[in-house]
């Protein structure tokens, strides 16, 4: 009979404030995609860095015939200059792996990258470097490499791959940032509408509290259809920001900008899936929440 009796009352609140409800559960809605948009960007960036981490590589680049510069004083590397430099490299304990680039291979990466360039018709494979491309094996520890190879001999320039990434890095940590700081405007926005909601419901029910009042009701069971009524608007308002966020992901990521920018892998549903439980349980928390505070610290039922 309880049972029955707090299905009605949360039938009858949701029907007498179905304008306040529709805009509650765009809200939460709203709300719960700007959340799971930061989660994703967070997951994306991560996805990143593992991505280009894998790959990260240290060149070294070697003296030819027109370098200048202090270590190119003698002119193009000799031979014992460019064995001592992979011998230093191999021997580092941060260094994975080295591959050796001459100036022909230099000379066919170059015509392949700049094929349609007026350049590509310019250069010659002797003005381009010999160079030695390291993997690390941790590629957060590169210091150590570039420090030991730059002052040697018959070294023209050393290069961090991970200098160029950085400003991606940066980015995505931004997009992340702004994302999360509208989230928690959203769901201030949303607690706020919570709050007016629930007042306007009780205040509705006023008569109806004041008999369970007498009665001898509890303040939990007088409490609680205003609480579901909350929990069901989050629920659905969760729901509907999360299909957005689907199809958000399977139409800009998945058919724009992934198959054009291949440059790292992006997110998909798995993501936004693997998202869904903790952005319900967001979304229906803060609204059971929003709603009970409301009622204890401003309706004193």
């Amino acid at each position: 009979m309880r049972f029955q009796y707090v299905l009605s009352e949360i039938a009858t609140g949701l029907r007498r404030n179905l304008t306040m409800t529709i805009a509650l559960v765009i809200v939460v809605a709203i709300s719960i995609a700007m959340l799971g948009a930061g989660l994703l960007v967070r997951s994306q960036a991560d996805t990143t860095k593992g991505y280009w981490y894998d790959r990260i590589e240290i060149s070294v680049f070697m003296c030819n015939a027109f370098s200048t510069g202090a270590g190119c004083a003698d002119g193009a590397v000799t031979d014992a200059q460019r064995d001592s430099i992979r011998q230093t490299l191999e021997s580092h304990p941060e260094v994975d792996e080295v591959f050796y680039e001459n100036q022909e291979q230099a000379f066919q990466r170059f015509s392949e990258q700049f094929d349609d360039s007026d350049i590509g018709g310019i250069i010659t494979p002797d003005q381009l470097p010999e160079s030695f491309r390291v993997a690390l094996q941790d590629p957060e520890e590169y210091d150590g490499v570039v420090s030991a190879v730059s002052g040697l001999p018959g070294v023209q320039e050393v290069t961090d791959q991970r200098q160029l990434l950085e400003p991606l890095f940066r980015t995505l940590s931004g997009f992340q940032l702004a994302a999360f700081a509208i989230t928690v405007i959203q769901i201030i926005a949303a607690v706020l509408l919570i709050a007016n909601t629930i007042r306007l419901a009780a205040f509705n029910r006023r008569r109806e509290t004041g008999i369970m009042r007498l009665v001898g009701a509890s303040n939990f069971y007088i409490q609680l259809p205003f609480i579901l009524e909350a929990a069901i608007a989050g629920l659905l308002g969760s729901l509907l920001g999360i299909a957005a966020l689907f199809a958000g992901v399977e139409l800009v990521v998945g058919r724009f900008i992934a198959p054009n920018l291949q440059f790292t892998t992006w997110v998909d549903g798995a993501d936004v899936w693997s998202a869904t439980p903790w952005l319900l349980i967001a979304g229906v928390a803060v609204s059971m929440l929003a709603s009970f505070i409301t009622l204890r610290r401003y309706l004193r039922v």
